[in-house]
């Protein structure tokens, strides 16, 4: 018969048009993401890298590339990143020099930023023996926590003044 076949057709295509919601997103999805709203945590896949410093004095790098698994969102400042240390927390500032730019992200699109830190001596007064830090995207409080195993972070002056610096938001990949 030649109608079953365009009655197959007419059927698939209605269907495909009704599992659609307005935003363009299947309707099932958990995305908190809005099309150009600002990123969030919760759909964005973390992971964290580092290259350690290896002794007390010596500079080390902890990455943190974000993935975003919902919607087009943008980035627009740079990541809070604050240092645990038992009761104790600390403010990790922005590099001097650096400038925050407006970064949009794809679906599934990656962007990194990075911690620099100087490396303290274990259970010295000038030291954090940090192991947590806890990260915030700009214009979000929500937070994301990871363990820190990278020894303690020197001091500048007191406890509030970690020698440490936090990078602007770089894209990743192409």
């Amino acid at each position: 018969m030649r109608a079953t076949p365009i009655t197959v057709a007419a059927l698939a295509a209605a269907l495909l048009l009704t599992a659609c919601d307005s935003s363009g997103g299947d309707s099932g999805s958990t995305d908190k993401n809005k099309a150009g709203d600002a990123c969030t945590l919760d759909a964005v896949g973390v992971q964290v890298a580092a290259s350690a410093a290896p002794s007390a004095g010596d500079s080390g790098n902890v990455t943190v590339t974000l993935t975003n698994r919902g919607s087009k969102c943008t980035l627009n400042g740079f990541p809070g990143v604050d240092l645990y240390a038992g009761n104790v927390s600390s403010t990790v500032l922005a590099t001097k020099a650096a400038k925050a730019q407006k970064l949009t992200l794809a679906k599934d699109a990656t962007t990194s930023f990075t911690i620099t830190y100087v490396r303290g001596e274990a259970g010295g007064k000038k030291s954090l023996p940090v192991k947590t830090v806890k990260f915030t995207l700009p214009g979000s409080t929500a937070d994301h926590s990871f363990k820190w195993s990278y020894g303690d972070v020197a001091l500048k002056g007191d406890a509030s003044e970690p020698n440490a610096s936090v990078t602007p938001f770089q894209q990743a990949g192409d």
